[in-house]
């Protein structure tokens, strides 16, 4: 239970969650094997590829992508700075070089397509884009850049399971085909999800790559569990009596439990998407004649699925607002402190400079969202909010 009036993010676990985790215990089987593989199947076919593989969370998608995509030491991968920091990480596990784009404006903290063309060099790979927020990137133009220079496209898509996008441009392909939208995750080579706890759907913990490639699904299915030709589903069934290790592997196997919880949330994620875009739409009406704060995306185009809220405030005095909405009960978040300022990352990125990241790095603040917040929830934070600025132009 949060102790929080109104928290940042709140999960939508109901009773058959709850059932479902039972039958798996009733079951006697845990461990990755025919709930898993249904999780998988229906997720597919939500994102509309030919395969999705459950891993156990997102940074190892992440990683599996880049091995599958054999990235090795000395490449480079162009990715935004304006992230979860595993965004960048999971470059880093395979020896390769994170190199860090500006996002496109204040009103659109997607990475930039003119930045990731100014960015490519010999070494460069590929590009992962991040849909930050639920908002779906300029895919179209991101497509278009990496047929041009042969790279390819990573989705960090964390933040948006069902959202989409019109794009008529295929990747590695010369020729263009009618417009269509597009769910995130099936547009690049890979899509990488996240099932943490805040996410739009959650599994506790876990993740999902998905691809219409046979060559990559097969490749990540073999990676995922140590590099074996077989798993101990297949031969409780009686498939196989041994196995051979092909590869070098890793444990991301997901669970049966965790699974359960997946098939459960991905049936109401087009319920909870809309819920989210209508406490979205809720908030720009209630605060768009604040004139002390921008409010990004307001106009994005695509299918959105806010997975945060955030908001600029015009002057940098956030510390003092975000502790005042604290004494009202509000957690309030930064989405994101920017990776190449970190401690880690300065002794290689001193010299880089982002202009439109650095430009609002110290005025980003996340208000809450969450797919069961109701309309007392909303006015009651922009109620304070407009107090505060009401409050500091006595």
């Amino acid at each position: 239970m949060s102790n929080w009036k109104i928290p940042l993010a709140d999960t939508s676990i109901g009773e058959e969650e709850i059932e479902a985790v039972k039958d798996v215990l009733r079951s006697g089987w845990l461990t990755m094997g025919p709930i898993t593989h249904s999780f998988e199947q229906k997720f597919a076919e939500y994102i509309g590829v030919k395969h999705a593989l459950a891993v156990t969370n997102c940074t190892a998608a992440l990683h599996l992508a880049y091995v599958a995509l054999e990235i090795q030491a000395g490449d480079k991968v162009i990715c935004p700075s304006l992230t979860f920091v595993a965004t960048a990480n999971a470059i880093r596990y395979t020896g390769a070089v994170p190199v860090f784009a500006d996002i496109t404006s204040t009103d659109n903290l997607n990475i930039s397509p003119d930045s990731i063309r100014s960015k490519i060099d010999d070494h460069t790979k590929g590009i992962c884009v991040v849909h930050y927020g639920g908002y779906p990137c300029d895919m179209e133009n991101i497509l278009k850049i990496a047929n041009e220079h042969n790279l390819y496209i990573v989705e960090d898509v964390a933040h948006a399971p069902g959202a989409a996008c019109e794009v008529q441009t295929v990747l590695h392909s010369t020729s263009n085909t009618n417009a269509m939208f597009k769910r995130c995750g099936s547009i690049g080579n890979i899509g990488c999800f996240s099932f943490f706890s805040n996410k739009n759907m959650t599994t506790a913990e876990g993740g999902m790559l998905t691809t219409d490639s046979d060559v990559l699904a097969e490749r990540i299915r073999i990676l995922r569990s140590h590099g074996m030709t077989s798993l101990t589903w297949d031969r409780e069934q009686g498939h196989s009596f041994s196995y051979d290790v092909v590869d070098d592997g890793f444990n991301y196997r997901i669970d049966e439990i965790r699974s359960a919880i997946g098939l459960k949330q991905l049936e109401k994620l087009n319920g909870s998407n809309q819920n989210r875009l209508s406490i979205q739409k809720m908030y720009i009406n209630l605060l768009k004649t604040t004139n002390e704060i921008s409010i990004p995306f307001i106009k994005h185009e695509g299918v959105c699925t806010p997975h945060i809220f955030p908001i600029l405030l015009n002057q940098s005095n956030r510390h003092e607002f975000m502790e005042f909405l604290k004494t009202k009960g509000i957690q309030t978040s930064i989405h994101y402190p920017l990776i190449h300022k970190f401690s880690l990352y300065q002794r290689n990125y001193r010299d880089v400079k982002l202009e439109i990241c650095e430009s609002i790095e110290d005025r980003m603040v996340t208000l809450p969202l969450f797919s069961s917040m109701s309309n007392d929830n909303v006015y009651y934070v922009v109620d304070a909010i407009k107090s505060w600025f009401s409050k500091n132009h006595d």
